[in-house]
């Protein structure tokens, strides 16, 4: 299983605020920092403000910070609504329904959503501020 990369990088802007907690962070510093284009990460940004995430604050001075303490964000939580839906093989898309020959006699979509219950229980277990090393 992987993450899309728009996972992947809220995951990260996470982390460095949570190293970062006392200042507001611009979308520039944490594309320099990361390497990442600054317009991919906007959207990022946004996605998690709109989650409640983060907080953002406009203008000249503004920046962005977590939206309450690390300790209290979950992995599993950002996963879910950063990621959305977990579609490992095509019969988990409800659009592709009735494509596959197999659908009515297969177990492969019951094992598959086992396995990402099993995954996203183990991110439950993990908060923010477990993610942090001390720079």
């Amino acid at each position: 299983m992987q993450l899309t990369a728009h996972t992947d990088y809220a995951l990260r802007v996470l982390i460095y605020l949570s190293r970062n907690t006392d200042k507001l962070v611009t979308i520039s510093e944490l594309a320099e920092f990361f390497g990442i284009s600054r317009n991919h990460l906007v959207k990022v940004v946004h996605k998690l403000g709109l989650k409640g995430f983060v907080r953002t604050v406009r203008g000249k001075g503004g920046g962005i910070r977590l939206s309450r303490p690390a300790a209290e964000i979950n992995i599993g939580a950002v996963v879910r609504e950063v990621e959305g839906r977990f579609q490992m093989a095509e019969c988990f898309n409800p659009q592709k329904q009735g494509v596959c020959a197999l659908q009515n006699g297969c177990r492969l979509t019951g094992l598959l959503s086992d396995a990402v219950e099993q995954f996203l229980a183990v991110l439950d277990g993990a908060a923010l501020s477990d993610m942090a090393l001390e720079p």
